[in-house]
Parts: C-alpha cells; structure tokens; sequence
C-alpha cells in the first residue's frame, strides 16, 4: 500500500497550543520527519510561556510551518475551529488535529490519510481495540472510558472513543458544518463535532492509536471542560430526535 501518495494530497495539520514550549520543537520535528510533504499550523493562544517565539525561529528551517496567534485564550474547541477555517479558506484537502504534547504520535497520520479513501472522518481511537491509555492514573482512565460509553449510549453515536482529539477530516465535512454555531469545547467539542459529522450522514471510522500521556507540561483538563461534556450530550440527543441539521 502506498501511503505516501495520499500524504501528498494537499493537508494541513492542525495543532493549538498554550504553554507547550516544552513541547513545540519535538513535535514539528516529528511531524515534518514523518510526514515531509504535510503543512503544520500552529495555532497560540499568546502563550505567556514563549511557545510562539519558538515556533517563529523554528519557520527558518521549516517552510511548511505556519504559525497564528490569538490574543485570548479562550478554549481548545475554538483554537480548532480558528485552525478549521483557515484551511478552508485556503482550500487545503485534508485537516489533521491534533495536541501539541506528543499524545498523539504523527506517525500514525500517513495510516489516517490513507483511510480518507473511503472515509470522510478517522478518529484516532484509544478504545476501538480495548483500552490503549499509557501514564494516565486509574481515576482518569475510569472517567475518560466512562464518559465514551455515557457519550455513545446518550447519543447513539457508534464512536467508541468519541472524546478523543486525534482526527484527520476530509474537507467537505468541514464545510458542511455551521462551524459559527458549534459552542463547546474541550472533550464536548470533540463529541459535537463527531455527532455533526455522522448526524449530516457522512462516514467516519476509528483507527487505533496508543495515547501516551504527557511527559511534560502540565496538562489543561478541568472540572469545567467535564461538566460541559455531561450536558451537551444530551442537547445532541435532543438534535437527534427533533432531527435539526445544523
């Protein structure tokens, strides 16, 4: 199989960052090794730590590299959606997300892409082949599996790992998205963005990664992005019902 020939399919990865300057320069290297022909948008949120500066010094040797800095940090779900239109509006194929901490390994990309010939969504999944969660304590692992099941049995979504943030989309979902109307963020971002995909009936698959778990930096999960995760759940299920196409 030949993945290079559909990495070379015009495609911009997309990955937020706040306070990754511990991080920033592993993962543009890791990403342009393993995926040379790709383009890497950096989406900071004025990262108080240097994480922009780097970036910026990092683009001499990068030309792929891209770099956009928000004044206000307000959410993962709105960094991608800035990162979403972006490429649109520069009519890029295929948008890969994914974080900055290296949980999500850019090798397994070209695998991803490659599964967009008969896909319009692939998900990472950290639970299509059991549970493949490295460094997370018990207690995290028990709510994130938890809030996949109470995700998919709420919704009816056939997604396993409908929380995870590890994506490849083919544009023309993006596009039919009202990506002005999506509010969430955070693990509910992920969940409405994949209930928007598969309501509007488009295909979307899983492909097993292994998430490994930072090693450094701090991580940004809160009570707040848990508790917006249990209600939208449930006005995604009332979407369903009434069946509203936004």
């Amino acid at each position: 199989m030949n993945l290079c020939r559909f990495v070379t399919m015009k495609t911009l990865i997309i990955s937020p960052t706040y306070n990754e300057s511990k991080n920033i320069s592993t993962l543009v290297e890791t990403v342009f090794t393993r995926n040379p022909e790709s383009h890497l948008l950096i989406v900071d949120d004025s990262s108080p730590d240097g994480t922009a500066e780097i970036v910026k010094n990092l683009q001499s040797n990068y030309p792929n590299l891209f770099l956009e800095i928000r004044e206000v940090k307000n959410g993962l779900g709105k960094a991608y959606l800035f990162g979403f239109k972006w490429a649109l509006d520069r009519k890029y194929e295929t948008i890969v997300q994914m974080d900055a901490d290296m949980s999500h390994h850019p090798k397994e990309i070209p695998a991803m892409i490659d599964l967009l010939k008969e896909n319009d969504l692939v998900i990472g999944s950290r639970y299509i082949n059991g549970v493949s969660v490295i460094n997370w304590p018990l207690e995290r692992l028990f709510l994130s599996f938890g809030a996949n099941i109470y995700s998919r049995v709420v919704t009816g979504m056939p997604i396993k790992d409908a929380t995870g943030g590890f994506k490849v989309w083919s544009a023309k979902v993006l596009k039919s998205i009202s990506l002005d109307e999506v509010k969430s963020s955070g693990y509910s971002f992920q969940i409405e963005m994949n209930f928007r995909c598969w309501h509007k009936g488009f295909k979307l698959v899983e492909h097993p990664i292994i998430f490994i778990d930072r090693t450094v930096g701090e991580s940004k999960m809160s009570k707040s992005i848990m508790f917006e995760a249990v209600w939208i759940v449930w006005r995604l299920r009332l979407w369903r019902i009434f069946r509203i196409n936004k």
